[in-house]
């Protein structure tokens, strides 16, 4: 096909994947902060996967690269191309996938314009990096990877943290760390002192001392008060004693007074008598008997 063609193909396909959701953002999966094993798909020769292991060991010595050779151009490339990368999931081989190869014309980039590298990378269950061709160059696997990088040396940039600037956070945090540690030692180092310094601690019992003053205070202040109502009670007492005392009809009597009754009823007017009835005298030193002989009625 010429490249009126392919370009025609590339579109169609490009329309009719997008459609179907291949593109879309919400099935990216994240790419690991710090993989251990980086798969590679790409030749195993030329500048490619020279350049993806000087990048990423030179960021991570640590991490290890694990290379699927596979066709980038040609006939059948784009299915060996998808089989690499289900074997890399159907093994387990990575922790993420670098799906590369150099610049090249729309005819050399062509298998990773096919609908079954497509499919391959969005079934994928590792995340998959795609860096073909040049900045300028996008391809199907582009639009459907993961994530994509402009260069085969940028998709190892980002797929390996730099382990330098890594270590150089741990230390800012370690010394971040102990900054605060030191701080808050001391902080507990001085309310330890502060609380050395307090009266609860020096003279433990002199609170209990306190209260004990305290309580015995109210103590004596509610027996003065008591003492104090008793005292005014009993003069509020022998007040009305002596009143009571005064209103006595004994008194009455003591000063040569009687009191006359007759029928058990006392006698207030000579009215109530007549010559005969028999009455009773109540003296201050005993009661006696008598009769009535004769009634003087002053008002007549």
């Amino acid at each position: 096909m010429d490249f009126g063609d392919l370009y025609t193909a590339y579109n169609q396909l490009k329309e009719k994947l997008e459609k179907k959701g291949l593109f879309d953002t919400k099935y990216k999966k994240k790419i690991p902060f710090m993989p251990k094993r980086i798969g590679v798909l790409t030749s195993k020769t030329g500048s490619v996967i020279r350049d993806i292991i000087n990048v990423s060991t030179r960021r991570n010595p640590n991490v290890y690269i694990r290379l699927l050779p596979v066709p980038v151009q040609g006939e059948g490339a784009g299915e060996k191309i998808a089989r690499a990368i289900k074997l890399m999931n159907e093994k387990n081989l990575a922790d993420v996938i670098i799906v590369a190869r150099g610049g090249g014309s729309l005819e050399d980039l062509w298998p990773f314009n096919e609908e079954v590298v497509a499919r391959a990378i969005f079934e994928s269950e590792l995340p998959v990096i795609s860096a073909v061709g040049h900045e300028t160059d996008f391809t199907i696997a582009d639009f459907v990877a993961d994530l994509r990088a402009p260069t085969p040396s940028a998709a190892a940039e980002l797929a390996v943290p730099e382990i330098s600037k890594i270590e150089e956070i741990i230390r800012n945090y370690q010394n971040r760390f102990r900054v605060a540690l030191r701080k808050n030692i001391e902080f507990k180092k001085l309310r330890f002192e502060k609380c050395m310094q307090s009266r609860a601690y020096k003279e433990p019992t002199q609170g209990i001392n306190e209260r004990y003053i305290y309580l015995d205070n109210i103590i004596k202040n509610m027996i003065t008060n008591i003492n104090n109502k008793i005292t005014i009670s009993k003069k509020d007492f022998a007040n009305h004693v002596t009143k009571l005392d005064a209103l006595s009809p004994l008194k009455t009597l003591a000063r040569g007074y009687s009191i006359t009754t007759k029928n058990d009823k006392v006698v207030k007017s000579v009215n109530d008598l007549k010559s005969g009835d028999k009455i009773s005298l109540r003296f201050s030193d005993g009661e006696t008997k008598a009769s009535i002989i004769w009634i003087n009625d002053e008002r007549g």
